[in-house]
């Protein structure tokens, strides 16, 4: 579950926060979606068929249209679940386009997404979808930097056996190294061996015309990725080598950051990790060690 309360933050709430330290002089505008919540009975349809992804994308795709201008960089960052958020919604901007402030309305980005829904793999956009980018969309957006933590395709309810279940409903979502992209980082969880929380890696490939890719692996398993520790403050060491890793590849692109950062995330290689089996990480049967090197970017 994804939170902003103190000492219960992940690495994306710990970069969110880190963030709003320097909007207001850097002129930042700043986003936070908090992670699809099961928090009644009420909810569960929606959580179990991943309903809430797609509100969640469609939200962010309408609050940057709305106030992006031609010059501006778009910084995306996610984790898990949130990351595959996150890499679909740079697909969204790379398939259908970014709305034009003032074409921001809701029955636009409405629209935008059913193109982006509707679209074909082998042949691309329809007449309809190339017609509503012209007329509503800015020519060229470039996303400035993606950056992910441990993303996996359990975009339902990750629950064992119920989780193969429901992914067959997401197929249509972008998560490539799409051309508007200029700087993906993603961070991998080494020692995560359940299978319902199998990695999703992008693919580099030949003439991609941005300028840096790099998936890492780190120690440690999907919540040591992403910071997602709850209680456990001892793993807390471990869960920053990738946070830091990550902000300073942000800060590599032009990303502004509080003066002394560094030093607000202490690291340990050697901390405890969270593991696969904390909470109900018991109850995923299904294990089988990630494959490493499949692709160019990894290291």
């Amino acid at each position: 579950m994804s939170t902003l309360r103190p000492g219960r933050e992940t690495n994306i709430g710990l970069i969110y926060k880190l963030l709003c330290e320097v909007a207001p002089l850097a002129r930042l505008s700043l986003r936070y979606e908090a992670g699809v919540q099961w928090e009644s009975w009420g909810d569960t349809l929606n959580v179990i068929e991943g309903r809430g992804i797609n509100r969640q994308i469609q939200r962010a795709y309408g609050f940057i249209a709305s106030r992006y201008r031609p010059g501006d960089r778009i910084f995306l960052f996610g984790y898990s679940r949130g990351a595959y958020a996150a890499r679909s919604l740079a697909g969204v901007i790379d398939r259908i386009g970014l709305l034009r402030g003032h074409h921001a309305t809701e029955r636009n980005v409405r629209l935008a997404y059913r193109y982006y829904q509707a679209w074909d793999v082998e042949k691309g956009n329809s007449r309809g979808a190339a017609a509503f980018r012209r007329r509503y969309c800015h020519e060229q957006v470039p996303i400035e930097m993606v950056g992910v933590f441990d993303t996996v395709k359990a975009l339902g309810f990750r629950a064992p056996i119920v989780w193969r279940w429901t992914e067959g409903r997401h197929l249509f979502h972008n998560h490539a190294l799409g051309p508007s992209i200029r700087h993906g980082y993603h961070a991998l969880a080494l020692d995560e061996t359940r299978e319902a929380f199998s990695p999703v890696l992008w693919e580099s490939w030949p003439g991609w015309p941005g300028e840096e890719v790099v998936q890492m692996w780190f120690r440690g398993a999907h919540g040591d990725i992403g910071g997602q520790i709850g209680d456990f403050h001892p793993a807390r060491p471990l869960a920053n080598i990738p946070l830091v890793w990550m902000l300073e590849k942000a800060a590599g692109c032009d990303l502004p950051l509080p003066r002394g950062w560094r030093a607000r995330f202490p690291t340990d290689p050697d901390a405890p990790a969270v593991g696969v089996n904390h909470g109900w990480g018991k109850l995923f049967l299904a294990r089988r060690r990630r494959v490493v090197g499949r692709d160019p970017s990894e290291h």
